[in-house]
């Protein structure tokens, strides 16, 4: 599934009021920090993490295996911030039309 700039949009407004659930540590990105990020995703459906490297190819390989694994799709990453959405079975958030 590909996000729309409309929809994308809409995700961006829902997310600006939100505090990140998930910082990664100095470990990085391991199996539990994954799962608990899985586990936000499928109770919140759009979140926010927060990596704090600077190292922006490192941030890119977190970015794409945080994806890869749980699925989701990235609305967004500025700075530290990356905002990821993904459906639910109670689907909480609608998202606009194409």
């Amino acid at each position: 599934m590909q996000l729309t700039n409309k929809q994308k949009q809409f995700l961006k407004g829902l997310a600006h009021s939100l505090k990140p659930v998930v910082q990664l540590g100095n470990n990085g990105l391991t199996e539990g920090v994954v799962a608990e990020i899985d586990n936000a995703l499928g109770h919140h459906e759009l979140i926010k993490v927060k990596i704090p490297t600077d190292d922006r190819d490192q941030k890119a390989l977190i970015v794409d295996a945080i994806v890869g694994e749980t699925g989701a799709l990235k609305v967004q990453l500025i700075g530290h911030m990356l905002i990821l959405f993904k459906t639910s079975e109670q689907q909480k958030i609608t998202l606009p039309r194409a």
